[in-house]
């Protein structure tokens, strides 16, 4: 059951990602993304993974230290949530910077990659949206959306 939930995981997130890239001048994509209640289903399978491991789950964030932690991330149920918690985490991070691109008038062809690579590798995707950052005012090369509005 372990294995199935860890699959399911992303797949609760994806619709949300799905939104953000190939639907992001959709009106209510910014709505949805706005909100953070898009992790709860996440959230939820997080907790039926890690209620059944919590006391590992404590000794690895109460004292932590790299062999607690991979004793945790040797039980299916500990991994699994441990993989629950990086695509909540993900899709939030996502929808920060998803906004924030808007906010910026980042064009939907820079932002679409930047998320695919948040998707993958959330690290380098919020290293290079933070570095694209500065320079996102219109005019300084990143192409900013057409008819640019604010999210209300």
């Amino acid at each position: 059951m372990t294995g199935a939930l860890f699959e399911i995981s992303f797949f609760l997130a994806a619709p949300f990602w799905l939104l953000m890239i190939l639907a992001p001048n959709w009106r209510p994509t910014a709505r949805i993304a706005a909100s953070p209640l898009t992790v709860l289903p996440v959230l939820v399978l997080y907790l039926v993974m890690a209620v059944p491991v919590f006391p590992e789950l404590w000794d690895a964030v109460r004292s932590p230290d790299i062999d607690t932690f991979r004793d945790l991330t040797a039980l299916a149920n500990g991994a699994g949530a441990i993989w629950a918690q990086v695509i909540a985490w993900d899709l939030l991070l996502g929808q920060w910077i998803f906004l924030e691109g808007r906010r910026l008038g980042i064009s939907p062809l820079v932002m679409g990659p930047l998320l695919v690579l948040t998707i993958v590798l959330s690290p380098f995707g919020l290293l290079v949206f933070l570095a694209l950052r500065p320079k996102a005012r219109p005019g300084n090369g990143i192409p900013a959306r057409a008819g640019h509005a604010s999210l209300r």
